[in-house]
């Protein structure tokens, strides 16, 4: 071997959070009576939000970027393969029951939100990468590796954490700050994403890589002074 491998391999490298989809229709109780949530899957969801915001403050702290991933669902331009998957036809239009409309109470970021100037990038399926300029804008701040929190973990964490392993970035998935609606598919899911897409680690591992790495990220950042706010 030539270096360092597993986590210490990333602690000289720029890295960023991304935040995916800890929005109203996915995070807050009153939206999910549909999703059938027991109890242990509620406080799970729960507790990934704190979670989720603990990461945040820390890597804030750090100077480590934070990127917001959220879905925006737009009437006009219905996902059609997705309204057929749920059981609708190809061509039914959009419903008032899908998450995320855009300009909706749903849309909104749900026990944590961005701050002024961090990215943010509006998605339309799954995966943070999809159809959006994420990689670009993460090529722009330096960035060389992420990790990957919020919900759920089978789903949207999962498609973007995927996408970017596969666009050459080292995926982290910090296990505490990650849920699904059933306990049993967060636990296959991040087995899953353990074999093939990232490394599942604790938050305080991620805190700790968080520290390690600020060096290289703060250096990243001082080279792109006057840059604009992404929305």
């Amino acid at each position: 071997m030539t270096g360092p491998t597993g986590l210490a391999a990333l602690e000289a490298l720029p890295g960023a959070l991304l935040v995916v989809d800890v929005q109203r229709s996915f995070a807050d109780p009153d939206y999910l009576g549909a999703y059938g949530l027991d109890a242990a899957a509620s406080a799970s969801v729960v507790e990934a939000i704190a979670a989720t915001a603990a990461l945040v403050d820390e890597a804030r702290g750090q100077g480590v970027p934070v990127v917001w991933i959220e879905l925006g669902s737009e009437p006009g331009r219905p996902w059609r393969s997705s309204g057929w998957l749920r059981g609708g036809a190809l061509d039914d239009p959009m419903g008032d029951e899908e998450p995320c409309i855009v300009g909706t109470r749903g849309a909104e970021w749900y026990g944590l939100e961005p701050a002024a100037g961090e990215i943010r990038v509006v998605k339309r399926g799954y995966s943070g990468f999809l159809g959006t300029d994420l990689d670009a804008l993460l090529r722009a701040e330096g960035v060389e590796w992420v990790a990957v929190a919020g919900l759920t973990s089978e789903c949207c964490v999962a498609a973007t954490a995927t996408d970017a392993v596969q666009l050459d970035y080292p995926v982290v998935i910090p296990v505490e700050a990650t849920a699904a609606y059933d306990v049993r598919i967060n636990d296959n899911a991040l087995e899953q994403l353990a074999l093939n897409v990232g490394r599942v680690v604790t938050s305080a591992e991620l805190t700790s890589l968080f520290a390690a790495s600020a060096p290289a990220s703060a250096a990243a950042r001082s080279t792109l002074s006057g840059k604009p706010v992404h929305a």
